[in-house]
């Protein structure tokens, strides 16, 4: 495609490189310029309105227009204290307030937070915490930390070589050597011929033993897992998974990390991700919905026993060596406390729970079409695996790129999906209403359609 010179595609093609996005093929198609938002809806430089069903990168959980509340929290604290750092015992009051919001929010007792701005940095310091505890407590050779095949927990060097998606590590140098991975807990792709969630989940917990006792217990010092899998496709933890896998943790003396980065803050109907499926984690990481993706933040909580570590520590090196500079920046902080204040004023969890239902039925009514193997969800998640052969789960071959197919015609449809491979995610904007949930369906099911006659034609 050509653009005209001195455009935005063309000013974007020639400075800009784009995060997971093919650049060869960037260079021809050029970006879709996203103008404006309003409440679920954007629209491109074109005037082209679409319902994002993504919430953007499952962040912007009150939408997309501008929020006055907000902008008038970030534009008071711009003028009161637009910046200050918080090495070296310096703080600020909306920072202290974040702070402790966290600590009265947090699913299980925590003791302390450490603020970033992004999941992968929170993370990042979360899987540095875990050696440095392991240190403190006279344990150093525990280093290896387990994640999952598909897990995803981030960018930074050590958060994706944490994360389970060889893409992420191609060309990259990565993993790091103490990174190890166990089984994708996707029980509709992996599980055996008449094998039922729950002797699933078994398996998936003994296969996760099995790996802790070969590496050693000694060795291994942390699990990480989402509640829900994100990038991974928008996959829900089989029945009892995780009442299991936690059983295994705690017989091996392995710390458990939950990363709410994606779940936090009402997206699977509660608070937290960690109290729809009871989870105990030692840290807990969150961010995207922690300012409604309205500044960049994020935040890393902390069990007693970990901030115990880290005053053992202190006493034998001094100052805990760790920071950024825009940790506890007084600005993210506001708009993230505003954020939960807004949440708390609209009772957007008791919305989720009134709407989910809604979503999560039109999904499974959509298990019927002919391209559809699989359907899962929880609270305003939702996963749609799209398959060959429905009668033996055989996936289409790469080759067909029935993922690309899909976004393609719904964006014809005015519908901006998540696609992963052969899944299809939904997380919209928690404010979506019924009517909205109803106008998702409904072009989620004509995009289906186009997809499957698309297919039809190509293979004829």
């Amino acid at each position: 495609m050509t653009f005209m010179p001195n455009s935005p595609e063309a000013r974007d093609i020639a400075s800009y490189i784009h995060p997971q996005t093919n650049p060869r093929t960037h260079r021809e198609t050029g970006p879709s310029i996203i103008a404006k938002g309003d409440g679920i809806w954007v629209e491109d430089s074109e005037g082209k309105r679409a319902l994002d069903a993504s919430a953007g990168l499952w962040c912007a959980s009150l939408g997309f227009a501008a929020n006055e509340r907000m902008a008038r929290v970030a534009y008071e604290q711009m003028r009161r204290l637009g910046y200050y750092q918080t090495y070296r015992s310096a703080s600020n009051d909306s920072t202290i307030d974040l702070a402790e919001k966290l600590l009265k929010l947090a699913p299980v007792p925590m003791s302390k937070v450490l603020l970033q701005c992004s999941g992968s940095e929170a993370n990042d310091t979360a899987i540095k915490l875990v050696w440095y505890y392991h240190h403190a407590i006279g344990k150093p050779d525990k280093k290896k930390i387990i994640g999952r095949v598909q897990g995803y927990h981030g960018n930074t060097i050590a958060a994706a070589s944490l994360s389970g998606k060889p893409d992420m590590h191609a060309s990259f140098g990565i993993p790091l050597p103490m990174m190890r991975h166990t089984e994708f807990p996707h029980w509709y792709r992996n599980h055996l011929e008449g094998e039922s969630e729950e002797a699933f989940a078994t398996r998936m917990a003994e296969a996760l033993e099995k790996l802790i006792i070969e590496e050693g217990p000694e060795t291994v010092a942390a699990f990480f897992a989402e509640p829900v899998m994100g990038a991974g496709g928008a996959v829900v933890p089989p029945r009892s998974y995780f009442q299991k896998i936690q059983a295994v943790l705690k017989k091996h003396d392995v710390l458990f990390v939950a990363d709410e980065v994606i779940c936090g803050f009402g997206r699977t109907g509660n608070w937290w991700g960690s109290q729809t499926y009871d989870l105990k984690p030692d840290m807990l990481s969150c961010a995207k919905a922690l300012s409604a993706a309205f500044q960049p933040v994020s935040a890393l909580l902390v069990n007693e026993k970990i901030y115990q570590a880290m005053l053992v520590a202190s006493d034998a090196l001094g100052n805990f060596a760790h920071g950024y500079t825009y940790s506890g920046h007084p600005v993210a902080t506001a708009v993230a406390l505003e954020a939960l204040k807004i949440y708390e004023e609209t009772d957007i969890v008791g919305h989720v729970r009134d709407v989910s239902p809604d979503l999560l039925a039109g999904l499974s009514k959509l298990a019927d079409h002919p391209l559809v193997g699989h359907v899962n969800g929880v609270g305003l998640i939702g996963g749609l695996e799209l398959v060959a052969d429905k009668a033996t789960r055989r996936p289409f071959p790469a080759a067909t790129q029935i993922g690309a197919v899909a976004d393609r015609m719904a964006k014809k449809h005015g519908l901006i999906l998540r696609v992963i491979g052969n899944r299809l995610a939904l997380s919209p904007p928690l404010i979506i209403t019924r009517a909205e949930v109803g106008e998702l369906l409904q072009r989620l099911g004509r995009a289906l359609d186009d997809t499957a006659a698309e297919v039809h034609r190509l293979a004829a």
